[in-house]
């Protein structure tokens, strides 16, 4: 069945805007979006009240995008919000509402991160900035005109501001802006302290109000799992391992990754098939039909392609890609749980990504508890239960069925039956290891690994008093993740460089995304970057005249003898 966007089309949106909104996979604008949208495209000032995820995001966003003059290369459209994770995720979601709009830039101003890269995003026209209020009147007192060209403020988590002390900041941005901007204020309650923002700063605003009804289904057992997002490939097929599934879905963002992580989970030996939007109709409902009989055990899909997907075998839902609200979680883990049946579903969370759960668990008004991942010996366990119940079903009748071809074997090659039948096993678990040492080897990941558990001078960090950086000397490199590759620079700790400092270069000057970068490691004399080679060369290209700490970052790709 087509997606139906009719709705979000009455609204009277940007064509390119309704494309984005499609690929996405929206098909029903939100209580907030529907009466927000309208007002806020008529020019009109506006106080909404809702909580964080009611798709209020997107409740400004594409009314205010819909308006955006891509040409204009100077900014237009000011968000401020009151913590540095929820700029990155209304900056996200203003990137991917104007994907369909070329030459929009979206640019994240906030504390904590090099003042160098967001200077040269503004310098090169970013049209929609997000920012926290502190950071920007860091950038107001370099440049007082930042925002002369602003011509629509939006306030969101206005309250949350306030309770974390920005009111002078405020004050202090509202100075600098046009007095004919259009202001929409967005918040979950309305103290007098909001109250009065509204009557100094807003020219009669349109009240919305919208309560929060999202809710799970109760039967569905959520978990959740902390990794970064260079774990995830490992930790997927970690959770596979020991899950007890008869069929599964398993969501990722981009269709570009329901591709790649299908590839992976077929290498494995899984009977997986991939699901996007850009696959014709008549393909996706054959990949439906093929898990409802039973042909195919695992989806990795899309939201878009996801849309009213109805299979009682499903038994778990994997998010491995967090959803970009809270309305999307409780539709993906719906697809569980169908009929009356039980359902498990498992999100991957990376560090970024802890206030997105809190929303969701606020929202649904159910607690998401934390997992580990599975150690070598459960997973061990795991795969010589399966051989049990795989052989079991077998022993019954083997000797009446087999017994003659047992002895004939054993004759032939002048073995007794022990060793044949464990000849017989090493066939028939392909070289799949079953012991303890060998399965440590081969999954090398250990639970609850990642950054935070790394020396201090792995985080770029200031080594500890009586330790100093290697001086070069080769270390041992760990097995990288399919798909990945190491870049070097010949910036280290002697250059004042710290990790933040190369990630912050990498996303600002080579585009990419925070998600998308692995680990690195600072040197005395040069650094190390985990990152896809998928797009490499491309990205190295955008790289090449970037500067970090005054010195050329000269990024390559590392060769391991």
């Amino acid at each position: 069945m087509t997606q139906d966007i009719s709705n979000f089309a009455a609204l009277n949106l940007n064509p390119a805007i309704l494309a984005a909104i499609k690929a996405v996979g929206y098909e029903e604008p939100s209580p907030i979006q529907s009466q927000s949208i309208p007002v806020i495209l008529a020019g009109h000032d506006m106080i909404g009240q809702a909580q964080t995820g009611t798709g209020k995001t997107a409740a400004f966003a594409l009314p205010l995008l819909s308006q955006l003059d891509p040409s204009r290369r100077e900014p237009q459209i000011l968000v401020l919000v009151p913590t540095r994770e929820l700029a990155l995720q209304v900056a996200t979601a203003c990137e991917t509402y104007s994907t369909e709009m070329p030459g929009v830039k979206v640019v994240a101003l906030y504390g904590g991160a090099p003042m160098g890269p967001q200077l040269k995003s503004l310098r090169m026209g970013a049209q929609v900035l997000v920012a926290t209020p502190g950071r920007l009147c860091d950038h107001l007192r370099r440049d007082d005109n930042l925002l002369a060209t602003v011509q629509h403020l939006v306030l969101d988590e206005a309250d949350e501001m306030l309770k974390l002390g920005f009111m002078d900041d405020l004050e202090f941005i509202f100075e600098a802006m046009p007095e004919s901007r259009q202001t929409v204020l967005f918040s979950a309650t309305l103290p007098p302290s909001i109250r009065a923002i509204a009557e100094r700063h807003l020219k009669e605003p349109q009240h919305v109000r919208i309560a929060a009804k999202t809710q799970t289904v109760a039967r569905i057992e959520q978990a959740h799992l902390m990794v970064h997002a260079d774990q995830k490939p490992a930790s997927v097929l970690r959770l596979l391992e020991v899950e007890n599934f008869d069929a599964l879905i398993a969501f990722v963002r981009t269709k570009q990754a329901t591709l790649d992580l299908a590839e992976l989970l077929e290498r494995q030996g899984y009977r997986v098939s991939a699901l996007n939007g850009d696959m014709p109709q008549a393909q996706r409902e054959k990949t439906i039909e093929s898990l409802k009989d039973g042909s195919l055990d695992i989806v990795v899909a899309t939201d878009v392609a996801a849309r009213g997907l109805d299979v009682a075998r499903i038994t778990h839902v994997l998010n491995v890609d967090m959803p970009y609200d809270p309305e999307s979680y409780v539709h993906r883990i719906g697809r569980t749980g169908r009929a009356g049946r039980e359902g498990r579903a498992l999100l991957l969370v990376t560090p970024r990504e802890r206030r997105m759960l809190q929303v969701i668990e606020r929202v649904t008004g159910q607690r998401v508890g934390e997992i580990r991942l599975p150690d070598a010996e459960a997973v061990l366990e795991a795969r010589i239960s399966r051989l049990a119940d795989g052989v079991g079903s077998l022993l019954a009748d083997a000797d009446a069925t087999h017994g003659a071809l047992r002895q004939e074997l054993c004759e032939r090659l002048q073995c007794d039956p022990s060793t044949l039948a464990a000849a017989l096993l090493a066939k028939l678990t392909a070289g799949r290891a079953l012991d303890i040492e060998s399965l440590r080897r081969e999954q090398p990941l250990t639970p609850g690994s990642g950054r935070g558990d790394r020396p201090r001078t792995e985080r770029g960090d200031r080594p500890e008093r009586g330790e100093r950086p290697d001086r070069g000397e080769r270390r041992p490199m760990q097995p990288l993740p399919e798909g990945r590759v190491r870049c070097r620079t010949a910036l280290g700790a002697r250059d004042g460089i710290a990790a933040k400092n190369l990630l912050g270069a990498i996303i600002n000057e080579g585009g990419m995304d925070r998600e998308a970068i692995g680990r690195i490691q600072i040197r005395d004399s040069f650094s190390l970057v985990e990152l896809p080679e998928e797009g490499l060369e491309r990205l190295l290209t955008k790289l090449k005249d970037t500067r970090v700490a005054g010195k050329a970052l000269r990024l390559r790709r590392y060769r391991e003898d």
